[in-house]
């Protein structure tokens, strides 16, 4: 027989303090019942169905699922937020969750859902009730007198203020992707770089330099990030250039996973390479200072 699912709902952007309160609870309840603790999100924000203005994402779906299983989930059941969905009653979308293996369910104390977001903690509770299943309703979590939410993590990481926005996470913000080609212009000056695209609908960060831990390949290496257009020389498009410290091989192809931890200075313009050079020498001197 299959093991039924204690189900975590939301969206769970960024996979934030408040959502791995919501997993941790998911986790004790799914003991408590001989179950497995689930997930249950949406491949699309449902802003942008809803209001058609979805916010800037914190994390890609592969970075948002992989989070979602380091916090506790068993399983992740990613449904598309299409038109039907949008349109579904609450009662009919908690039903269509036991018809896949739930067996009881878990949401945030603001958590709707539903056509017209009239699916509400006190329907779900009422919901489960008349059932016997299992259920709880997570409070709200606070940091220096505010609720933890996504929007805050934004304003935060918009405003270079890395320290901030991780201390919201519980964990270092993060940016999956594939090595692209650059113009190779890093290690004819010494410091070679690993470009990232920034995925269309990601937030992101302060234009500037970051410290960061980089994995790759299992391994984990201090790094800088250069999140900007590159001015110096003349770059187009909004990338991540990552410089692995005390790493040599190639990294064209490979996944790297980034984690930023200190906003280190804004992007600037150099008069000529020479600058710029000098520059990340004292940014790397900076980085290896650091514990």
């Amino acid at each position: 027989m299959e093991q039924k699912i204690i189900f975590a709902l939301g969206f769970f952007d960024g996979v934030h303090l408040g959502h791995q309160a919501l997993l941790t609870q998911c986790g004790e309840l799914a003991d408590a019942h001989g179950c497995s603790a689930g997930v249950v999100t949406f491949t699309d924000h449902p802003d942008s169905l809803i209001s058609g203005q979805p916010p800037a994402l914190l994390n890609t779906t592969d970075d948002r699922r992989r989070l979602l299983f380091a916090f506790g989930a068993d399983t992740v059941k990613e449904i598309p937020f299409d038109r039907e969905l949008m349109t579904t009653h609450w009662s009919d979308f908690l039903s269509s969750l036991l018809a896949i293996g739930a067996a009881g369910f878990v949401c945030g104390d603001d958590f709707r859902f539903g056509a017209g977001g009239l699916g509400t903690p006190k329907k779900l509770a009422a919901y489960c009730n008349k059932r016997g299943l299992p259920y709880a309703i997570v409070p709200e979590q606070v940091m220096d007198g505010q609720r933890i939410s996504s929007t805050r993590i934004r304003q935060a990481l918009e405003q270079g203020d890395i320290e901030n926005a991780n201390r919201l996470l519980g964990h270092p913000h993060v940016l999956t992707g594939i090595v692209i080609p650059g113009k190779q212009l890093g290690r004819t000056i010494g410091f070679p770089t690993a470009n990232l695209a920034y995925p269309a609908g990601l937030l992101i960060p302060k234009f500037g330099v970051y410290a960061c831990k980089v994995s790759v390949d299992g391994n984990t290496y201090a790094a800088i990030t250069n999140i900007g257009t590159r001015p110096t020389v003349n770059g187009e498009g909004v990338n991540a250039e990552v410089h692995l410290l005390d790493f040599d091989g190639d990294l064209y192809g490979k996944e790297l996973t980034v984690g930023f931890c200190t906003f280190l200075r804004p992007e600037k313009k150099f008069d000529s390479l020479v600058q710029l050079k000098a520059q990340i020498t004292e940014d790397i001197a900076q980085v290896r200072k650091m514990p």
